[in-house]
């Protein structure tokens, strides 16, 4: 008490001749004459700091000079501001801090007339953060800052919170209603000193709860996406047997890997796992690629199915029986018989049954027997031409056929995989936004 009353008087004595600044800054001057010694009355009593923050804010940092004040009545002020230089400044430093400092220097700090000292100063942080990218854009991340003394042990300087977590998560949400891309969800805090530890450094964590928003990232990314898995799956009704579906959808393929190649700068480059949304782009490539590798098979087999061997009959009972009828296609085909254009006749029926132009003369006989027997014998080439043109055609149906039914059956299987897929990731991605 006795060193409390001499600066006291130190300040408020005959030494200041008005109560104005000028005259408050000449006594302080004379008191405060080194900041290298940390402002206590005895150096076993640790300083208390309190650490306090808004996000795209200000950093405050308050302290105590011990025995120190003055009579705000006769000084003529309640604070003064001093250069930062004047007075001893705890190193108050933030851990996940990456980056050079390039925050606007503020060279004044705040002298109470209670002996309170206030700094404040803008602080720009490039803070590393444990991310967790793997259901970007629709993920929700949990960093810290970690305010502590580089030199000063807990024996000496103790951290507390200059303000509740409740009150920085509402100064911070009012600072970042325009701000960036990310949502603000909580903040908590955790300063909890351990009786046991005062041989290590004191330290005040701040958790930081965000989520990012997703709406730039879903229209540049996973709306044109699904525009173009959608045309391509409405592809499939362009005639397999022409060549405008194969190249209609290599066209398809190109476009979208230019378009990954030109959004890859919006995609996240770190984190401890690959993103759900890679995986939903390499599944529509592959789609993609599916989609075209089947018709280049079918393409292949309807337009070469005249060169292919008689279909197995295993082939002709799973494909153009049971598959045809779980795809809904109906493939009984009505061929034209041969017979019914060529009756059965032979040659001898030909000769017992003269046209109606033939007489009965006896001379003339020989003539039209003879003509008989050539067209007979020419209508039998004929018959055997035509059957095996049919043959070959029956063949080349029956290809046709199945490359038909198992065109269907990859386009619904393309579906059901598509579905499949969107309603997997979609529901990995609402679950973990909703949290």
């Amino acid at each position: 008490m006795k060193q409390d009353h001499q600066l006291l008087m130190a300040v408020e004595g005959s030494s200041i001749p008005q109560p104005d600044a000028k005259s408050l800054l000449t006594g302080i001057n004379n008191i405060l004459v080194s900041k290298e010694i940390r402002p206590v009355v005895s150096l076993n009593s640790p300083t208390t700091v309190s650490t306090s923050f808004v996000l795209y804010g200000i950093l405050d940092v308050e302290w105590y000079i011990e025995n120190f004040s003055w009579d705000s009545s006769q000084c003529g002020t309640e604070r003064i501001s001093l250069p930062r230089e004047k007075l001893w400044v705890p190193d108050i430093l933030i851990n996940e801090f990456m980056d050079e400092d390039r925050s606007p220097n503020a060279p004044f700090i705040y002298l109470l007339n209670d002996g309170h000292v206030i700094d404040t100063r803008p602080v720009r942080v490039v803070s590393s953060c444990n991310l967790d990218i793997y259901t970007f854009p629709f993920d929700v991340q949990n960093c810290s800052l970690t305010f502590n003394s580089f030199m000063l042990m807990a024996a000496d300087l103790q951290l507390k919170l200059g303000a509740e977590a409740e009150e920085t998560l509402e100064m911070s949400r009012m600072a970042l209603e325009t701000v960036g891309e990310w949502e603000l969800i909580d903040i908590t805090a955790d300063d909890t000193i351990d009786e046991i530890s005062y041989e290590l450094f004191d330290e005040v964590i701040y958790y930081i709860i965000l989520r990012r928003r997703p709406t730039m990232y879903v229209v540049n990314l996973l709306v044109p996406s699904c525009f173009l898995i959608t045309v391509d799956l409405f592809s499939f009704l362009l005639p397999p047997q022409t060549v405008d579906r194969s190249s209609f959808k290599m066209t398809l393929i190109l476009g979208y890997t230019v378009f990954l190649l030109i959004m890859n700068d919006l995609l996240p480059i770190t984190g401890n796992r690959i993103p759900l949304i890679n995986v939903f782009f390499s599944i529509c490539l592959a789609l993609m690629v599916c989609s075209l590798l089947e018709t280049v098979l079918i393409t292949n087999i309807l337009c070469n199915s005249s060169q292919y061997p008689s279909v197995p009959r295993w082939i002709r009972v799973i494909v153009l029986q049971y598959l045809a009828r779980l795809v809904c296609l109906d493939h009984s085909v009505m061929l034209t018989s041969v017979f019914l254009l060529f009756p059965a006749a032979s040659v001898e029926n030909m000769e017992a049954k003269p046209g109606p132009n033939v007489t009965a003369e006896p001379q003339s006989d020989d003539l039209v027997l003879g003509q008989l027997k050539r067209l007979g014998q020419d209508v039998l080439a004929i018959r055997q031409q035509v059957e095996k043109h049919l043959a070959d055609n029956e063949t080349a149906e029956d290809w046709i056929q199945i490359g038909n039914v198992i065109d269907r059956l990859l386009f619904y299987l393309y579906i059901f995989f598509i579905i499949v897929s969107f309603i997997t990731i979609s529901v990995i991605w609402i679950k973990w936004y909703s949290l």
